[in-house]
């Protein structure tokens, strides 16, 4: 499945996991936001070898599980503390305060090489992270994660978000789509973990905005994309992130983190 492809953007964070509420009255002014200092949130997609027949762009999406431990190893060795989603509201809507050197894991596609290789590999650092589940993926093994799991790293404090049902586009929604594609796997997600899902990751990173007030009216927090700006009049609507790319150096990621996300 081809994906939009590298970009670069920034968010922030607070130390504490302080919950925030669905439904906040005191958002402040779009510009507040935009204010903020600037931190990374790193996307990775399947983790696995390469094998012959994948091509060149494909490489870009698929990380070498040797490629993540080195990664995940030199953030710890380099004091980076993982963060999560209501971390970054409160931070974002509130102000509250800020570790150092703050980062972000998101994992998109439900892809189960994320809890057999990634998960473990965070679990040594004691590093959390956001799963974005494509539910029409559930259950369909030997590639994909199965409910079981997705309830399991939610109980161990990562987050699960909301990645539609089966990857289509936001920008081309129209009647029963806003239903089938965010609705009912929102409900899904939200059975499997037995709480609230409160953020959603854009298919491809693609937004458009007309799909920002139906993307806000399902109580949705903050949805997260890729290449753009983030929209001047909704940021927390348009979240930016990074795909770290399959092949990257521990340079050329350190570098990265440290030209982009300052």
């Amino acid at each position: 499945m081809k994906r939009h492809l590298l970009c670069l953007g920034f968010v922030g964070f607070i130390l504490t996991a302080t919950a925030a509420p669905l439904n906040d009255d005191h958002v402040p002014p779009a510009s507040v936001i935009l204010g903020r200092k600037q931190v990374p949130i790193l996307c990775y997609h399947q983790i696995r070898d390469w094998k012959a027949t994948d091509s060149k762009v494909s490489k870009d999406y698929i990380m070498p599980p040797a490629d993540l431990r080195a990664e995940l190893k030199m953030l710890h060795d380099s004091g980076y503390h993982t963060i999560l989603p209501d971390q970054l509201y409160a931070y974002l809507t509130k102000g509250a305060a800020l570790p150092s050197k703050p980062i972000m894991l998101t994992f998109d596609d439900t892809d189960e090489d994320q809890y057999t290789v990634a998960w473990p590999e965070m679990k040594k650092y004691g590093f959390k992270g956001v799963f974005f589940i494509m539910t029409v993926s559930l259950n369909r093994q030997p590639h994909y994660m199965t409910e079981a799991q997705v309830k399991e790293l939610h109980a161990a404090g990562n987050v699960i978000g909301s990645h539609t049902w089966d990857h289509h586009s936001v920008k081309k929604y129209q009647g029963k789509d806003w239903e089938v594609q965010i609705d009912k796997p929102t409900k899904k997600l939200e059975a499997v973990t037995g709480g609230p899902i409160r953020y959603f990751a854009y298919p491809f990173g693609l937004w458009n905005r007309q799909a920002l007030p139906e993307i806000r009216k399902r109580d949705f927090l903050m949805a997260f994309q890729l290449a753009d700006k983030m929209d001047p009049t909704d940021p927390l609507m348009t979240i930016r992130r990074i795909i770290v790319g399959g092949g990257w150096s521990l340079k050329t990621f350190s570098a990265a983190i440290n030209r982009d996300f300052h």
